[in-house]
């Protein structure tokens, strides 16, 4: 399975932000997330997002896997186990 931002799959993610409503700000997502009963590891992720308005899902994505390529956090620490 595909892993992101402090090895959180996008679908984990997700599933937090049931009944969004976009335009949403980061500090929405975040309450709502928190509301939805998501884990630690996923609030840290929505907190590392870039941006602080998303205009759908799809948005939300896009910035989660942006950030998780750009500093690799698919992996702990940002390293990259031995044979990647």
């Amino acid at each position: 399975m595909t892993r992101g931002l402090g090895g959180q799959a996008p679908a984990n993610v997700t599933q937090h932000l049931k009944g969004a409503h976009f335009p949403a700000s980061k500090t929405d997502l975040i309450d709502l997330a928190q509301k939805n009963g998501a884990e630690a590891e996923v609030m840290d992720v929505l907190e590392q997002l870039p941006g602080e308005q998303f205009a759908s899902i799809a948005d939300v994505m896009k910035a989660y896997g942006d950030e998780a390529e750009t500093h690799d956090l698919r992996h702990p620490k940002g390293r990259r186990p031995s044979g990647d």
